[in-house]
């Protein structure tokens, strides 16, 4: 049976002095990085009664009318469709989603007769985008980079995005909540209720990630993992739907804006005599197949783009 996932208490991070504490946990989160790219963090800054208030809000969302839901919905020019979304029927993942992009930027559609939404949902966003700033710090000194070398690769917050999902309950002869994947982006937050479902695969096994009120869910996605030339993992996940009940969550995607040029960095190829295992690529492109892969599902899985699709081989 392989290992759990880890938790890291990310307490020292928002004090002083406790260097011992911050050294403990990065070579916690490195070594999680570098095996499959997945960890949990508590003691994060984002309040426990936020994150259950937003899972609430979005049951009572998710409990409406088909009619009413597609009213929270628009194609406004937002970089991936806003508002309302259910995957359509020949896809493979059950269920449905509420996109939102930063507070600000236009793109956002909420619900009209839950005006609460939209202010709980903005809130969580700020503190979300925030923590995603201090781990992204963290995994740049995980790797040896120099100081904010990530920050200023990655200083335009405006393609970052979050999701409120819910997963239809497992039928008898279906229980996929989101097939296996990684995630194409820099890191990725979830929070989720009690129902489980959330896997990862470490070590070719399936690990459960079991719901803990006070954590969150971390992941690497293939932007770390090509700048790092695979020193660092894009984490392998699924959801499992379980039978008898829905499953509620988030996810946060802290991203990477369209135009940057992302390749293995030469501190992990040209310096240490290392050849790239990536080819460069525009991001925008990347995202461009990718949503291709959920528009237009290949009859083949072995058709669905993944970033081995920059991979060079030998």
């Amino acid at each position: 049976m392989a290992d759990s996932i880890p938790t890291v208490d990310l307490s020292p991070f928002f004090g002083e002095g406790d260097e011992d504490g911050k050294k403990k946990a990065k070579e916690v989160i490195s070594q999680a990085c570098s095996q499959h790219g997945f960890f949990q963090i508590q003691n994060h800054g984002v309040p426990l009664e936020l994150l259950n208030r937003a899972l609430e809000l979005s049951k009572t969302f998710f409990g409406y009318s088909d009619d009413v839901k597609r009213i929270s919905s628009h194609g406004s020019g937002a970089p991936l469709p806003a508002g309302y979304n259910r995957h359509p029927e020949h896809s493979p993942d059950k269920n449905e989603y509420m996109l939102m992009f930063p507070p600000g930027s236009g793109f956002n559609v909420y619900p009209q007769n839950l005006p609460e939404f939209k202010e709980v949902l903005e809130d969580v966003f700020s503190h979300l985008t925030k923590i995603g700033s201090l781990v992204e710090n963290i995994v740049n000194e995980c790797l040896g980079l120099p100081p904010n070398f990530l920050k200023e690769y990655n200083h335009d917050r405006s393609s970052d995005f979050m999701a409120a999902l819910r997963y239809f309950p497992a039928t008898e002869t279906e229980n996929n909540g989101i097939t296996e994947h990684e995630d194409g982006n820099c890191v990725t937050f979830v929070f989720q209720d009690q129902v489980g479902g959330l896997q990862v695969r470490k070590n070719s096994e399936w690990i459960p990630v079991t719901p803990a009120q006070d954590t969150l869910v971390v992941n690497l996605g293939d932007v770390i993992q090509v700048l790092s030339n695979n020193k660092f993992k894009s984490a392998t996940h699924r959801v499992v739907r379980p039978e008898g009940k829905s499953r509620y969550s988030y996810a946060f995607f802290y991203n990477l804006q369209g135009d940057n040029w992302v390749e293995p960095l030469s501190k992990f190829t040209k310096e240490i005599g290392e050849t790239p295992k990536y080819r460069g690529f525009l991001y925008k492109e990347y995202q461009a197949l990718r949503m291709r892969n959920k528009t237009h599902p290949p009859a083949k899985s072995e058709d669905v783009i993944h970033i081995t699709h920059y991979a060079i081989t030998s």
